[in-house]
């Protein structure tokens, strides 16, 4: 039996509790200088909570999450991995233009390596294939590159520009 799970609407505030976690692990300065660029600001999730519990209980939706159960806390969770089934006009290789985006994997910093987070991921990428996506995409910190390449991603020239509305 599996320990992951696809995510429900009542695990909305522990999915953002990681993806806390997350965001705090990537932009948290680690040179030693003290500065901090997230802030840890939490502000933002009482107003997200409602959307994230609409958004997975939409089983047949493009925006899933798998979870794991913490062991050791009722109703929290240990690890996740979140994504959604983007369109994309059609390519060469991807005809039908489906792509998925990886955009959050956390593991709750007293359960890390126990394989929670490739587990997730497994399950993540399984579900992209069900969904006909031909490529998949996500960000990685250097710590975490070594997973997603033992489970095929590569490094791409990426021409990627963002614009902040």
């Amino acid at each position: 039996m599996s320990l992951v799970r696809r995510a429900t609407p009542e695990d909305a505030e522990e999915l953002l509790r990681l993806r806390q976690v997350m965001i705090d692990s990537v932009f948290t300065d680690r040179s030693g200088s003290g500065s901090d660029t997230s802030g840890s600001d939490t502000s933002w999730h009482a107003e997200s909570v409602p959307t994230v519990r609409r958004r997975l209980g939409e089983t047949d939706g493009n925006f899933v999450a798998f979870v794991v159960d913490h062991p050791e806390r009722l109703g929290g969770l240990a690890a996740l991995a979140v994504g959604t089934l983007e369109y994309r006009i059609g390519r060469a290789g991807n005809p039908h233009g489906r792509a998925g985006q990886v955009f959050s994997v956390a593991t709750d910093p007293d359960q890390r390596r126990k394989g929670y987070a490739r587990a997730c991921m497994e399950a993540l990428l399984d579900w992209f294939r069900e969904q006909g996506a031909a490529s998949v995409d996500l960000n990685a910190s250097a710590e975490a590159e070594p997973l997603y390449a033992s489970l095929g991603f590569v490094r791409k020239p990426d021409p990627s520009m963002r614009l902040n509305l």
